[in-house]
């Protein structure tokens, strides 16, 4: 988080915050949400801090004075906010940020999975979140289905349509964030179908970068070879001139 924005959120009044809501029950957003790194990863991808907003477990009501009623999405994505409001608050309230979240997710357990598909579908269908997805790790188990989506269409949400390769592989396209929500081998990935790719996981980076020292290192080897080859040959050839 940015040094500035976590000074204005411990500063912020406790009438100024939401307040302070239970525990999770599952472990399901640290395995295929935050170990993958998508956080960090999708925030660099949607660009500016000031007022882009990528956050997980952040409530999200109308007012930031509100418990019932109140949501908390496994990761919530909204642009063109006030992003120091969100973290000073230690929620998304609707009615200082003038418009609700553009995309939430949910992240399915055996715990999660009814709510899911029922109270937390109809409270964001009521807030006007344009898009909600739901992916289940499980693979249908919990929820009824691998991955799902809907989109909010005058006021009511419609079913996204999920596309299956084959039995490792679902996929749905978001308008929203114009990125490809795939469900691979129980895990979740965010394909971009401008650029052709898959956003990153931090291992893959990792990789990436190793991959690209370890080539380098060796273009490096390579020309130092080629120099000293040269060198002999120069060498060979004065005395061969000087003989």
């Amino acid at each position: 988080m940015d040094i500035k924005l976590l000074k204005k959120a411990n500063s912020a009044r406790p009438e100024e915050r939401f307040p302070d809501f239970p525990p999770r029950e599952d472990m399901n957003n640290p395995l295929y949400l935050y170990r993958q790194g998508y956080m960090t990863t999708l925030y660099r991808h949607f660009g500016s801090r000031e007022n882009t907003i990528v956050l997980s477990e952040t409530p999200l009501a109308w007012h930031h004075r509100q418990w019932e009623g109140a949501l908390i999405p496994d990761l919530l994505i909204a642009f063109d906010v006030d992003a120091e409001d969100v973290v000073t608050r230690r929620g998304y309230a609707m009615a200082q940020q003038g418009k609700p979240p553009d995309f939430v997710l949910e992240v399915a357990s055996e715990s999660t999975g009814p709510r899911d598909e029922g109270r937390k579908r109809a409270g964001y269908q009521a807030y006007g979140v344009p898009e909600y997805w739901r992916y289940d790790p499980s693979g249908g188990r919990f929820h009824r289905q691998h991955l799902a989506g809907d989109r909010l269409v005058d006021g009511v949400y419609q079913p996204i349509t999920i596309h299956q390769t084959d039995a490792t592989h679902f996929w749905g396209h978001s308008e929203v964030l114009n990125l490809d929500l795939c469900w691979e081998n129980d895990y979740l990935r965010w394909w971009d179908p401008a650029a052709r790719r898959y956003l990153e996981t931090h291992n893959e980076e990792a990789d990436a970068r190793i991959e690209e020292r370890n080539a380098r290192i060796a273009a490096e080897a390579d020309a130092e070879v080629v120099r000293n080859r040269v060198q002999e040959l120069e060498e060979e050839l004065r005395r061969y001139r000087s003989g």
